[in-house]
């Protein structure tokens, strides 16, 4: 956490600035020191989220995928590593079992390929653990003490809430999002959503203080799978959101109190 803002942080701020500004204004409200881990955390997640969008060649798609698992594998064994903006910064930060959830994001985003619905809702959830999930526990492993539960549950909820956000771009782009996509079968998804953000606040005392920086992407979870659960439709319709000044103000309640 003691790595000055170079060019190559600047560029993995910038990245999240555009693609990832919920993150990005997460970030901005954690210590400075945070910053410096947490952009390099989230400058990969917006490169290997997007890699299987990018391109309509399966095997294109699986070579971008590739090529990051390759880079991980790199800072994992903990010799040379790649020069890259993103890369090179976030081997600063990562050691080999942050390296390795992140290795399992990658292989998870291989279904993003290969475009098949959920066989069933294991596998979905399984899919928001890993991804999501695991990009929590990695960023909050980078940063400070935390037992790996709390960043599971935290990852999982704010995930559900992204891929809640995210369903009518899916469905338009040809994607079943979701096992059911019933109503009835959305809020039961939120409520659980909201159950295991409640547990992982719970036990905040489980988290240790320079830790808790890489939480405050929490800042929106709650309040959307709760209109979730009041309004299963406004997920299928589009209509899932937060006011922009309450968001702001939510962000910096947490960001200063320290009850992510």
């Amino acid at each position: 956490m003691s790595q000055r803002f170079d060019a190559d942080l600047t560029a993995c701020a910038d990245l999240v600035r555009r693609a990832d500004p919920d993150r990005f204004m997460a970030a901005m409200a954690a210590p400075v020191a945070a910053r410096a881990v947490l952009f390099p955390v989230y400058a990969f997640n917006v490169e290997v989220a997007r890699a299987p969008w990018v391109t309509q060649e399966p095997m294109i798609a699986e070579m971008r995928l590739q090529w990051w698992a390759d880079a991980l594998d790199e800072i994992a064994a903990g010799g040379l590593v790649r020069r890259h903006e993103v890369v090179t910064p976030l081997a600063h930060v990562l050691d080999a079992p942050g390296a390795a959830l992140l290795a399992d994001l990658v292989e998870a985003r291989r279904w993003d390929i290969a475009r098949d619905p959920f066989e069933d809702a294991v596998q979905f959830t399984q899919y928001i653990e890993t991804t999501s999930g695991n990009l929590m526990q990695a960023a909050v492993r980078a940063l400070g003490p935390a037992a790996p539960e709390v960043a599971r549950d935290a990852g999982y909820a704010l995930g559900l809430a992204n891929w809640f956000r995210a369903i009518p771009a899916l469905e338009a782009a040809g994607r079943k999002p979701l096992v059911d996509g019933r109503p009835e079968a959305v809020q039961a998804l939120a409520k659980d959503g909201l159950v295991r953000l409640r547990r992982a606040r719970g036990a905040r005392g489980q988290v240790s203080h320079t830790a808790g920086a890489a939480f405050l992407p929490l800042w929106l979870a709650g309040p959307l799978l709760r209109q979730a659960a009041r309004d299963p439709r406004a997920v299928a319709e589009g209509r899932l959101a937060v006011a922009p000044a309450r968001a702001r103000l939510s962000l910096m309640v947490r960001a200063l109190s320290g009850r992510w």
